[in-house]
């Protein structure tokens, strides 16, 4: 089932890139490996998950203490030194002033490891579905959510990890605009793309609402551009005559 999900949104919205399941647990599932490469910031692992599945353990997080801290990771004496230092650096430029530490998302569960991969090779249930969108394919995933949600998703800015752990305290889809870190980590974080991030056990209804959505926006899109060229090329055409002339 993941993987028809996975083809769809893929194919209804044109991903740039393969969505990706975010799972959390305890144990390590059967057959999976650690990343092979050390990275920067846990981030990273959104864009190497779209090629391959794979199990993190907080030590493979250790160079981002931010994302130790939003993902409640377990903390070694290290990274909390470097999270102190980095919120020193944050506060003296007016990044992240004291008061808007406790604002910051942070899981409210400490999980033993987190698995990353693309979500037609779910191999568990996927907390969260990660989408690396742009505004036109945000316009779909948007209105999916006022349908889904009966509201907006918030759009978030730094820390771009912050995402995660906003989409499962509050079992409702976000955006991420991202944060400067992650836009130097990752090299699918193009000026002109910004994250959508799903709860897992939404999935379903977001597909449905989404197949309806993308399918009127593409029919809407065209009466547009035809009712634009009648515009400009001098008529004044009424809402059927426009129907009509798409027929």
């Amino acid at each position: 089932m993941q993987n028809n999900y996975a083809e769809f949104l893929s194919d209804s919205l044109q991903l740039r890139q393969a969505p990706v399941a975010i799972s959390f647990t305890n144990t390590i599932p059967e057959g999976l490996g650690r990343p092979e490469e050390r990275v920067a910031a846990g981030c990273r692992f959104w864009q190497d998950a779209a090629d391959k599945t794979f199990v993190t353990a907080a030590s493979d997080h250790s160079l981002c203490s931010i994302g130790i801290h939003t993902h409640n990771l377990a903390p070694t004496q290290a990274s909390m030194t470097d999270l102190q230092d980095a919120l020193r650096v944050f506060g003296d430029l007016g990044y992240v002033r004291e008061e808007d530490i406790a604002g910051i998302p942070v899981l409210k569960d400490r999980p033993g490891y987190v698995v990353y991969g693309p979500l037609e090779d779910a191999r568990v249930a996927p907390d969260v579905v990660m989408l690396f969108v742009d505004s036109r394919q945000m316009l779909v995933l948007s209105e999916a959510t006022q349908q889904v949600e009966g509201g907006n998703p918030p759009a978030m800015g730094r820390p771009a990890c912050a995402v995660v752990p906003q989409v499962m305290n509050t079992g409702r889809a976000a955006v991420s605009l991202g944060c400067c870190g992650a836009r130097a980590y990752l090299d699918v974080f193009s000026d002109d793309v910004a994250i959508f991030a799903i709860p897992g056990d939404k999935l379903e209804a977001y597909v449905q609402r989404i197949k309806v959505l993308s399918g009127a926006n593409a029919v809407l899109a065209k009466f547009h551009s035809l009712r634009r060229h009648q515009v400009e090329t001098g008529g004044a055409p009424t809402i059927r005559e426009s129907l009509a002339a798409m027929a």
